[in-house]
């Protein structure tokens, strides 16, 4: 990738993209996926105080990003839960309506005890991008994200909390929904929701959009993928998480967002094959008091900021997430521990440390 990726993200005109959404072509390949691929990071923001300013501020120190990427092997649980299908067959009763229609999922209120039931194992098509994931259950776009009521905190009123809360949701939105920054275009829109006062988070923008490495990757907060290599695969990205809050440091309304999406994907040339980019994120936001912080009205700091992807690109960071497609998707490749990315019963931290730093991994299930 060159310097400058948001240049090059923004190379498809709107009308070509657009032409791309509305795609809507029968196909369906041969065999199952086998090896998507998977990073996790991590990258928290230490709160420390600077001795004894005029007006006491607060700035966040970034700890070594946790990266792991490494090839998923998807395919033992598919397979088994076509027999547990076959040898009871009331097991899915409900999953479906009377006409065989998918019948979603409630929102999520509270963290899951179990992860989502296995499905009947199915390769994804263009018109059924979403066939044989838990994703076809899940709520579009904004709706699969659960916003608590708002009620005051810290230095916020009750009203102020719900901005603050809206604001939160629409940050989530325009990083991980928005058709132009899923096409590799400048956040323009979510970045300007980060404290300009937040120096360090302000570096690793710069950086991350002019020349992505590890330690300074877009992706670890927004979701991108390179037109001259894929085109998203409908107009629906289904998601599935929520929001919570808490008094944080000095104050602040403290929102902590979890958040899995699900991006249905083909080759930008024109294949008929598709499948899945799963991303988890875990972001926690700051709302802080500006009488004791350095910050812009309307504007919030970043605490941390967690990562997870399945089929998102196994190697050097190139600012965009970039799936396997036919001959490139290698085979006979696995290690590292099994993981589930449709799994959220389990806390990030947990999850992340459950991936290990392993560079290959497998995933039960993409």
């Amino acid at each position: 990738m060159a310097a400058g990726g948001e240049e090059r993200g923004s190379s498809v005109p709107d009308d070509e993209w657009d032409r791309f959404l509305r795609e809507s072509v029968n196909g369906t390949p041969d065999d199952a996926p086998k090896e998507p691929s998977a990073r996790a990071r991590e990258v928290t923001r230490r709160l420390r105080d600077e001795p004894a300013p005029p007006q006491p501020w607060r700035t966040y120190t970034p700890a070594r990003p946790k990266r792991r990427t490494g090839w998923y092997v998807a395919g033992l649980l598919a397979a088994l839960a076509v027999l547990v299908v076959a040898l009871v067959p009331g097991l899915s009763s409900g999953w479906f309506g009377d006409e065989g229609t998918v019948q979603p999922l409630a929102v999520e209120s509270e963290r899951p005890n179990d992860p989502p039931p296995l499905e009947d194992a199915q390769r994804p098509t263009l018109d059924e991008p979403f066939k044989g994931s838990p994703a076809a259950r899940w709520a579009d776009g904004a709706a699969g994200v659960t916003v608590p009521a708002a009620k005051a905190t810290g230095w916020m009123s009750k009203a102020e909390v719900a901005r603050a809360l809206d604001r939160s949701r629409e940050f989530l939105n325009v990083s991980n929904l928005d058709a132009k920054v899923l096409r590799g275009e400048h956040p323009a829109r979510a970045t300007a929701l980060i404290n300009p006062d937040q120096k360090d988070v302000q570096d690793f923008l710069k950086t991350a959009f002019r020349a992505p490495s590890e330690e300074d990757d877009p992706l670890m907060l927004f979701s991108r993928f390179d037109p001259a290599h894929t085109r998203p695969v409908g107009d629906v990205v289904k998601t599935r998480g929520r929001m919570t809050y808490r008094e944080g440091a000095k104050g602040a309304l403290q929102v902590t967002a979890d958040v899995t999406y699900v991006y249905p994907v083909a080759p930008a040339a024109g294949s008929d094959e598709v499948v899945r980019t799963i991303v988890r994120r875990e972001l926690v936001l700051s709302w802080d008091d500006p009488a004791k912080v350095i910050t812009e009205p309307g504007t919030f700091s970043l605490v941390s900021y967690k990562l997870d992807s399945t089929n998102g690109g196994c190697g050097d960071s190139t600012g965009y997430f970039t799936p396997e497609f036919g001959s490139a998707r290698p085979t006979g490749r696995s290690g590292g521990p099994e993981v589930d990315p449709y799994d959220r019963s389990t806390p990030m931290d947990e999850h992340l440390r459950a991936a290990g730093d392993a560079e290959c991994g497998t995933a039960s299930r993409s």
